[in-house]
């Protein structure tokens, strides 16, 4: 049994929250790309000004987007560590708190009755798995709500088939229009229960955004799924042109005979996401 100090994790999460300052890498290459194929002049003007602020935010340590989001976090336990000092979630949270404050992040998170702002952006959403080995892993995905709140769940049939998964997709991403701040990263989850799909097709937006799933038929469902969004013409910031969406990415988990539960969760173009092993 390996033993991990409390303040070691909240150290870890903590230097996460960095992460809100700075455009993921993976998505600033697909943001390259897309202003690279872009015809329509108003929607690469939008593409050059989202890279000059993500320039602008990484060089001056400003947030990237001024909504800062849900601090997110995917915990990996290894079942053979064990922390010392306090609990998981405590420790998360408390990283949440100091990172968010030092990094000059804006304060979101409130009670949803009363509207009273918890004043510090906890608690985080935390979802933990364990795993073998002594370590734990985070990975931080502040998640802004002009995204969040596109989320979409459909609990189709399984008469609808493939088809009808692809036009819930679709149907998700034209609803949310130019609102999730379009080009946009379209997490999928397939199957399980309507909270499991959910959860993955909000863990989507760990892998790199543009690469395809290991798995030939998501792969090829991922594939039709993009070319369909792009197609709409909402196009950047909702300007047109052929970039309304820079991947689809789709994971899959079992599911009950009678049902195909499709969950849409989108993220808008500020990705930003950290990794770290302690």
């Amino acid at each position: 049994m390996r033993e991990i100090a409390f303040d070691t994790v909240v150290s870890a999460a903590e230097e996460c929250v960095k992460a809100c300052l700075r455009l993921d890498p993976a998505a600033e290459r697909a943001l390259r790309a897309a202003l690279a194929r872009e015809d329509n002049p108003n929607a690469a003007f939008a593409l050059s000004t989202l890279l000059e602020n993500a320039s602008v935010a990484q060089n001056e340590g400003l947030t990237l987007c001024q909504d800062t989001g849900m601090a997110v976090f995917f915990v990996r336990l290894g079942q053979d560590a064990h922390i010392t000092g306090g609990l998981l979630e405590e420790a998360v949270n408390e990283g949440v708190r100091r990172g968010y404050r030092r990094y000059g992040c804006r304060a979101s998170v409130l009670d949803p009755v009363t509207r009273v702002n918890t004043g510090d952006n906890t608690p985080a959403i935390i979802h933990i798995e364990t795993t073998a080995g002594d370590k734990i892993e985070l990975d931080f995905l502040p998640k802004g709500f002009g995204s969040e709140n596109m989320t979409r769940l459909y609990m189709l049939t399984p008469s609808a088939g493939l088809d009808g998964v692809v036009d819930a997709v679709v149907d998700a991403v034209k609803t949310a229009g130019s609102k999730p701040c379009p080009p946009v990263i379209v997490g999928v989850g397939i199957g399980g229960t309507s909270e499991k799909a959910a959860e993955i097709a909000k863990r989507q937006h760990l892998r790199d955004v543009g690469v395809p799933s290991s798995d030939k038929d998501l792969a090829a469902l991922e594939r039709k799924c993009l070319e369909r969004i792009n197609a709409l013409g909402i196009g950047v910031q909702g300007f047109g042109g052929a970039n309304t969406a820079l991947a689809v990415h789709i994971g899959k988990h079992p599911t009950h005979i009678t049902a195909l539960p499709v969950a849409v969760n989108i993220q808008c173009n500020a990705v930003r996401k950290a990794h770290a092993v302690v």
